[in-house]
């Protein structure tokens, strides 16, 4: 009897161990790490921008397609309010962004897009990054629409 719950207990290891270590397939490790790519359509701009991998961009992706109304705040980002707020799960306790960079600011519930460098502020989650080129189209004056929509890469 000892020895069948030995065998028992040794064969449970043997699948475990099995499942653990088995390698990834290459197509199996091509969909999980996807590049995400956002495509922003302000008037007849396109812009485009890498999304990251994390619980936040995830609720973001959930949302699209998506138009909102972009607001010039501070003169240094645009923002715009996604409803429902957005998870922070697994996120730093604040980010330093950078020109380009596309955050959640969790104690207000924005996204903001940076279009100048800014400092470290607690409660802010990277989310993306929009490619380097297009950074300069968020430069305007005063509101403007815009589309938000998941693209294949």
């Amino acid at each position: 009897m000892q020895r069948l719950k030995t065998y028992r207990i040794l064969s449970i290891l043997v699948v475990l161990v099995g499942f653990f270590t088995s390698p990834v397939s290459a197509q199996d490790h091509q969909e999980n790490n996807k590049i995400m790519r956002l495509k922003i359509t302000i008037g007849d701009t396109e812009l485009m921008a890498t999304l990251y991998d994390n619980a936040t961009a995830k609720d973001l992706i959930a949302q699209l397609p998506l138009t909102v109304e972009l607001e010039d705040y501070a003169s240094n980002e645009k923002i715009f309010y996604p409803k429902p707020k957005l998870s922070t799960q697994g996120a730093p306790a604040g980010y330093d962004p950078s020109a380009g960079d596309i955050t959640y600011y969790s104690p207000w519930g924005d996204i903001a897009i940076f279009y100048k460098n800014f400092k470290y502020s607690s409660g802010l989650v990277s989310v993306g990054k929009i490619d380097e080129a297009d950074v300069k189209h968020l430069k305007f004056s005063g509101n403007k629409e815009a589309k938000f929509e998941l693209v294949a890469e």
